[in-house]
């Protein structure tokens, strides 16, 4: 068998599941902020709807890798003129949101790394967003290729202690099944309109990792191939995410009781579990991951809005990235005096709802119907796209120098 029509390996499909994980379990996830937002207050009901948000958000991530792989598409933007298309014009709709919501994210990450702050050392949470802008404004401007680099240890540190906290947590209380038994004596089916508006409302603002993954996904040249991914990758959501909302329903009754205990519910936890190591960890595995969501977020955002003609003025390089890192992280820093808990409510919550008129609903009626009516038209598409991603692939060996790893 040759390597044209070699299958994909396990691995490929397993990374780029992976890529979405990592993209989900990020500071947001490690806070327990967007769980008990979204999912704690619908009790045995929660657990369900972030199995359907994390479904959701797969099947949109399929058809979207789908569509570009298929098809040869270069961009996201080619991506949205083809799914709307006749109407291309409305690809504008997800670059709003996506630019809004990345914003968010900004703020959500210094707001976040300021309640930590505040959390541990008393450091007044206004003064904390100062810190913290300074800090992710610095490391922007001389320090972003470091950061970049270390942003996925750092990741994969803040989702360990997390993953540990929320099992520890959820065997340390022993009341789960009790809670969740209680809670459908009382609720019964009265909050499924609510469980299936916070269903698309979370895989809605999670599209904003739309443009990664079409981009990791590029080996994934079949329609089987996209789908055995994003199957690994919703077993690995669903499980990481149902878990932390087990733990937190389990402590509900005492976080929601300390003052500030619902911003980072999971610090209250580990807190009161009295386990000093693991929040000390946790504590700087946070702060960590926060800061570099917020420095690699505000260079991607440099990196694309220092080209405007209103800044090409500023002749000197430097100055004019540090002129555009300022700007975006003072309007992060403004928005995160709202407080990390209506970032995630309202600012998530907000952008969410625009993302299910204009990501979700489209892909998985438009988008699924425009694949399937392409493949059977086209059946050598996927054959081309293998050819291609085959080309790509020796070519990328052929440039390697010897003894270079190799990168999927």
């Amino acid at each position: 068998m040759n390597k044209v029509s070699a299958k994909i390996p396990f691995l490929t499909l397993f990374s780029v599941g992976a890529v979405l994980f990592s993209a989900h379990a990020g500071g947001g996830f490690a806070t327990g902020n967007q769980a008990h937002t979204y999912y704690v207050g619908l009790g045995w009901l929660g657990p369900v709807s972030a199995v359907g948000a994390m479904l959701l958000l797969t099947i949109v991530m399929r058809e979207a890798m789908l569509m570009v792989n298929t098809r040869g598409l270069s961009s996201y933007k080619e991506l949205f003129q083809t799914l709307y298309r006749p109407f291309d014009k409305l690809y504008v709709l997800f670059e709003i949101f996506f630019y809004i919501m990345v914003l968010m994210a900004v703020a959500a990450a210094i707001s976040g790394a300021a309640s930590a702050l505040q959390d541990y050392f008393g450091l007044n949470y206004y003064l904390g967003i100062v810190l913290v802008g300074l800090v992710v404004l610095s490391l922007t401007i001389f320090g972003a290729d470091l950061v970049r680099a270390a942003s996925t240890y750092m990741g994969i540190a803040i989702l360990v202690t997390a993953v540990a906290i929320y099992a520890v947590g959820v065997a340390y209380s022993g009341s789960l099944q009790e809670v969740l038994w209680k809670d459908f004596e009382t609720q019964g089916f009265g909050n499924v309109p609510q469980a299936v508006l916070n269903c698309f409302t979370y895989a809605g603002f999670q599209c904003v990792t739309l443009p990664t993954m079409i981009a990791c996904g590029a080996p994934l040249t079949t329609k089987k191939a996209c789908s055995r991914s994003m199957w690994i990758s919703f077993g690995m959501n669903s499980v990481a995410l149902v878990l932390s909302i087990f733990m937190l329903l389990s402590w509900q009754g005492m976080y929601t009781s300390v003052e500030g205990g619902t911003v980072i519910p999971t610090l209250t936890v580990c807190k009161e579990m009295g386990m000093g190591w693991l929040t000390v960890v946790y504590g700087i595995c946070l702060l960590l991951c926060l800061i570099s969501t917020g420095v690699t977020t505000t260079f991607g955002f440099v990196a694309r809005f220092e080209k405007l003609s209103v800044f090409r003025k500023i002749s000197y390089a430097p100055a004019r990235s540090g002129v555009v890192a300022a700007f975006i992280i003072i309007l992060s820093m403004t928005i995160s005096l709202a407080g990390l808990s209506n970032i995630i409510k309202y600012g998530y919550g907000y952008c969410g709802y625009f993302a299910i008129a204009v990501v979700i609903v489209p892909f998985l009626t438009v988008g699924v119907y425009k694949n399937r009516r392409y493949l059977k038209e086209h059946p050598e598409a996927e054959s081309r796209c293998r050819n291609e991603a085959a080309a790509a692939r020796e070519d990328r060996e052929d440039a390697l120098p010897e003894g270079q790893p190799q990168h999927v």
